[in-house]
């Protein structure tokens, strides 16, 4: 998990959302500090790592995945099914789905390109993050950096926004071949093995929602 509660499953490290008692942790929230604020950490991991991925993964919140444990999870959340397959029976939404198709003629966008290619206006905008949650959660898409607005003059402008691309273009299509050819339940039972190896009192229907989504 990428925050300070680690949901009953497991945390990076133990830690508040602050430095400041009754927390006894490692790290500085806010600071800037590339070493102690996990907020800075999901951007080296962009940056300096082509084996981890960062996005909302478990129970609709970020964390952290490594590229060897990606494959397990994909196996379980997607069950070998494709996008297409997927919204047709109905298992995502249409919102989703105007964020898949700009994303795949695009190849990776900014979340507020997405939302002016795709046209979404500004009451869709619980729908839009709604959709971005299920994306992520789905291993649809992932993010893939960071990226400033840029006025009209060409100057960049305001807070960074994540930049989203498909999951295959961010892995390649062998760790997607390599999922197609694990079983839901194989999937199920390695990451629940090394969830009880990592938190032995964690829950079998927090293990499950950890896994499925």
């Amino acid at each position: 998990m990428g925050g300070g509660n680690d949901d009953g499953i497991y945390a990076v490290v133990p830690w508040g959302w602050r430095e400041s008692p009754p927390y006894d942790t490692p790290v500085a929230w806010h600071t800037e500090n590339m070493d102690t604020d996990p907020w800075e950490w999901r951007i080296r991991v962009l940056n300096e790592r082509d084996d981890i991925a960062y996005a909302k993964l478990f129970f609709k919140k970020s964390g952290f995945i490594t590229k060897d444990w990606y494959s397990y999870f994909l196996a379980a959340r997607r069950g070998g099914r494709s996008f297409l397959e997927l919204y047709e029976d109905g298992k995502i939404s249409h919102f989703s789905k105007r964020i898949y198709d700009v994303i795949m003629t695009y190849e990776d966008l900014a979340s507020h390109e997405i939302k002016e290619i795709a046209g979404f206006s500004k009451e869709d905008k619980s729908g839009f993050e709604r959709a971005m949650v299920e994306l992520q959660m789905g291993m649809f898409i992932t993010t893939c950096g960071t990226r400033q607005k840029v006025s009209r003059t060409g100057e960049e402008y305001g807070w960074s926004s994540a930049v989203f691309c498909r999951v295959e273009q961010f892995f390649g299509n062998k760790m997607i071949d390599k999922a197609t050819g694990i079983d839901v339940n194989e999937a199920y039972e390695t990451i629940r093995e090394q969830v009880l190896k990592l938190n032995p009192d964690a829950e079998e229907k927090r293990i499950r929602k950890f896994v499925f989504g």
